[in-house]
């Protein structure tokens, strides 16, 4: 077994990262063994100095990476050289003293409600499955703020619509309980209906794709970024932006962080104060706008 091997078991297995984030930092140490190799001549990942894992991070950026992407990469490569002094492959990692590009604090993007509850209203309109599952997904996405992955592997067990609840496996296996509206539990029981009356047959996944086969990352994503072109002028639009515009509407009503945390599912309330910055700088926004004497020039 190959060192990149056993980095993606002990990944999947030890540290229970997800199918996803193991693929990315597959891609990643490859990325950089292949740097190592093409630019620096070195074929031994193992034998990279401190200065080797540098040149890649400055290549990197010159070749316009973003900063949050060249320190997923930097992460990527850190865990490697991690793993394989565990083994006793090494005796050093040269990456431990690198440091990544620094971040600048961005708020995250976000649809207004205004946009969400009249593209919901659209796909209301309409009486297709694609249409009906088009809107349970959109729903519990923005209703629920759970992830892409974690919404594909939802299973028919997992729902409890009499109880209001979801039962969501995310990072790292952790099972968490998440609360539905009253509106979400008829509409889910009614989706499962239709499903079941449109394949006699199809797998035991809650949301199912136009053939009745379980959902994968890329259509879960065509579908999302189908539906919010149709409603805002947002530049990105990818699923976790729903988680975004979620957890934000809940601090801008008041929602307390920890109880945003627990829904999100995030191991720290580092992740969650974000949104509490979203929610302030809404505020401010506001506030120059509306307010009389903040509008003033000193």
């Amino acid at each position: 077994m190959t060192n990149i091997e056993s980095f993606a078991k002990y990944l999947k297995y030890e540290r229970q990262y997800s199918d996803h984030t193991v693929t990315s930092y597959i891609k990643d140490v490859e990325q950089y063994g292949q740097y190592l190799i093409t630019h620096l001549e070195l074929t031994e990942i193992l034998s990279a100095t401190h200065l080797h894992v540098r040149s890649w991070i400055v290549h990197l950026m010159n070749n316009d990476y973003a900063p949050k992407s060249v320190n997923r990469k930097l992460s990527s490569i850190k865990t490697f050289y991690k793993y394989q002094k565990k083994i006793g492959a090494t005796d050093v990692n040269p990456a431990t003293k690198i440091n990544g590009p620094k971040l600048s604090k961005r708020l995250p993007t976000v649809v207004r409600k205004d946009d969400i509850d009249r593209g919901l209203a659209l796909l209301e309109e309409q009486d297709s499955f694609e249409a009906k599952r088009d809107l349970t997904l959109i729903n519990l996405l923005y209703q629920t703020g759970i992830r892409r992955a974690e919404l594909i592997n939802l299973k028919d067990t997992d729902v409890n619509t009499a109880r209001k609840s979801i039962k969501v496996l995310g990072k790292g296996n952790k099972e968490r309980l998440v609360p539905i509206s009253a509106e979400l539990s008829k509409m889910i029981d009614q989706y499962i209906i239709l499903r079941n009356e449109t394949f006699s047959q199809c797998d035991e996944y809650l949301l199912v794709t136009d053939k009745g086969k379980k959902m994968y990352p890329k259509f879960v994503y065509a579908k999302v970024k189908h539906w919010i072109s149709g409603v805002s002028t947002v530049e990105k639009r990818s699923p976790h932006i729903l988680r975004h515009s979620f957890a934000t509407h809940l601090a801008d009503n008041g929602a307390e962080l920890n109880a945003i945390k627990e829904l999100l599912g995030h191991s720290s309330l580092a992740a969650t104060q974000i949104y509490t910055h979203n929610s302030i700088e809404r505020l401010k926004d506001v506030y120059s706008k509306a307010h009389p004497r903040a509008a003033k020039k000193r």
